[in-house]
């Protein structure tokens, strides 16, 4: 059954920690600079932590945020298993990166933008549901400690991730090779987009989700101008950092999905017990509005966004864009002790997207069924 969507209005922070030793070897080769500002409004606030080697370094911030200390997970992650190595842009030069922020090609975005809107939406046919979304069912790929977005380049540098999508993702892994790489474990051979989350472990043994449906929508009141991602886009939600629940429980929990539903809680009350007809699930969703200026930010959030609470994009962030969620369903209903992520407690989930799908079919997938608010299946279809 289809869970309901979340609709989280703030968005979360981001952390992810590296042991001195690599960082040292990372200052010494020049990698860790301070970023620059960036033109424009300020982005969701974050402290993503990578380049610090002790708890006073300061991190680069986004516009307008100072950044927060990072410290190190209260859980160690377990070694990876080995990792796997690793068609037009959007743009027509390459994006420039400045400290952190991945600039486009403002004038191929715009003609990008115009094309899109200039092509006649498929018209509907049947009765299909009036929710504008598609999905994409997925399976696990792979495991490893690596992190293209947070610590590119950084073989190992992270703690444990599982990959869906993209079979060659790894720390060397940019948008031109994710698209070249034509292996995907999703169900959608136009979608070549690398997705992941901290991997999660029972008693020290690696749990894989049994399914993971990835789902494109739109939260916004009018979803009629949402506008396909460019190419290389980039961006994390949750924080790694949260060892505890929020004061605003904000929706970052595990929760029962099946007949019976929860039962009650484990022993550290960190993830539900299910019923033994029903299964732990997690959805985790990503901003859906953005600056229409950058692939990335220095904290991979700034340059996103979510809706206002009248339900449509702030002036800061004026694009809408698929709201991506993740609905991950794990084998684990009764017993629920000894759970433990990679990056710590259940309250330290947070997820990755780096998109790689074909132009034309996201494009076609957007126009089709968001824009004309209705859902459509993996295919693209009424």
């Amino acid at each position: 059954m289809r869970p309901p969507l979340i609709n989280l209005r703030s968005t979360p922070r981001h952390r992810r920690s590296v042991t001195a030793l690599l960082l040292v070897s990372v200052a010494l080769a020049g990698g860790c600079k301070e970023a620059p500002g960036t033109p424009g409004g300020s982005g969701p606030s974050s402290d993503t932590g990578i380049g610090s080697s002790g708890p006073d370094a300061p991190m680069p911030a986004a516009p307008g945020d100072p950044s927060a200390t990072p410290s190190a997970p209260g859980t160690s992650a377990t070694p990876s298993a080995p990792g796997k190595p690793g068609t037009p842009a959007t743009s027509a030069a390459p994006p420039t990166a400045s400290g952190g922020w991945i600039t486009i090609d403002a004038a191929a975005q715009a003609a990008a933008t115009k094309a899109f809107f200039a092509r006649k939406p498929k018209p509907v046919t049947g009765n299909p549901v009036k929710v504008p979304e598609f999905n994409v069912g997925c399976t696990t790929s792979h495991h490893n400690s690596d992190d293209p977005i947070v610590l590119p380049k950084l073989m190992g540098g992270s703690h444990n991730h599982t990959f869906w999508g993209n079979r060659s993702t790894d720390a060397n892994s940019t948008a031109e090779s994710l698209r070249a790489s034509k292996a995907t474990t999703c169900n959608s051979p136009d979608d070549q987009s690398a997705y992941w989350v901290p991997t999660m472990y029972q008693n020290g043994k690696v749990v894989d989700p049994k399914e993971v449906t990835v789902y494109y929508g739109s939260r916004l009141k009018d979803p009629s101008r949402t506008q396909p991602f460019p190419f290389g886009l980039r961006m994390i939600t949750g924080n790694a950092k949260n060892q505890v629940d929020t004061p605003d429980k904000q929706g970052n929990h595990f929760w029962c999905a099946g007949i019976g539903g929860e039962i009650g809680r484990s022993a550290d009350k960190t993830f539900p017990v299910c019923a033994k007809t029903a299964n732990i699930v997690r959805q985790i969703t990503f901003p859906d509005c953005w600056d229409g200026k950058h692939l990335d930010s220095p904290d991979h959030k700034a340059h996103m966004a979510n809706g206002d609470h009248t339900g449509a994009c702030p002036k800061s962030h004026p694009v809408p864009v698929p709201s991506v969620s993740f609905v991950i369903s794990y084998p684990l209903s009764a017993n629920t002790d000894g759970i433990t992520l990679a990056s710590g407690t259940s309250f330290s989930m947070h997820a990755d997207f780096f998109n790689a799908w074909k132009d034309e079919a996201l494009a076609a997938r957007v126009r089709n069924c968001l824009d004309q608010g209705v859902k459509c299946n993996s295919a693209g279809n009424f």
